[in-house]
């Protein structure tokens, strides 16, 4: 087996966290080193595994995912980060994605999709703020 992608689950929502540790666990070349509920433990989360990909909500207590995101950039800026979000705002993604993430997904993203965006992140793969707020136009449409 080739390398494994180390991942970092940053979600309020114990549900979900443990919704993606499980889409994870069935990937061979994934693995879930630390899961968290909230912006400022992701942030010492992130000091102390130095994941090679974050799954980052926005919607966050004590510090948000949009603060976490720079925090992170800022001290590390070969971070890949993901953002996971239910949110379709454009003003949101593009936020995110100044910050520093890599992609933006919604939380209504099907598993396969999910992980492949994950492995195009770790492989440095970014997909541009345009091709993203397309993608969630026309998905919006549906």
């Amino acid at each position: 087996m080739g390398d494994v992608i180390r991942v970092l689950l940053v979600d309020d929502h114990m549900v979900v966290r443990h919704g993606l540790e499980a889409i994870i666990a069935e990937e061979d070349d994934m693995e879930v080193v630390a899961s968290v509920t909230d912006g400022l433990e992701a942030v010492k989360a992130y000091r102390q595994h130095r994941p090679d990909v974050v799954l980052m909500d926005l919607q966050l207590p004590k510090v948000s995912g949009l603060e976490a995101i720079e925090t992170i950039r800022a001290g590390h800026g070969n971070a890949r980060i993901v953002v996971l979000t239910m949110y379709r705002g454009d003003e949101d993604c593009r936020r995110a994605l100044r910050a520093g993430a890599a992609a933006y997904l919604l939380k209504d993203t099907i598993a396969s999709e999910l992980v492949r965006v994950i492995r195009q992140v770790y492989a440095g793969k970014v997909t541009s703020s345009a091709d993203l707020l397309a993608s969630q136009r026309s998905d919006s449409l549906y």
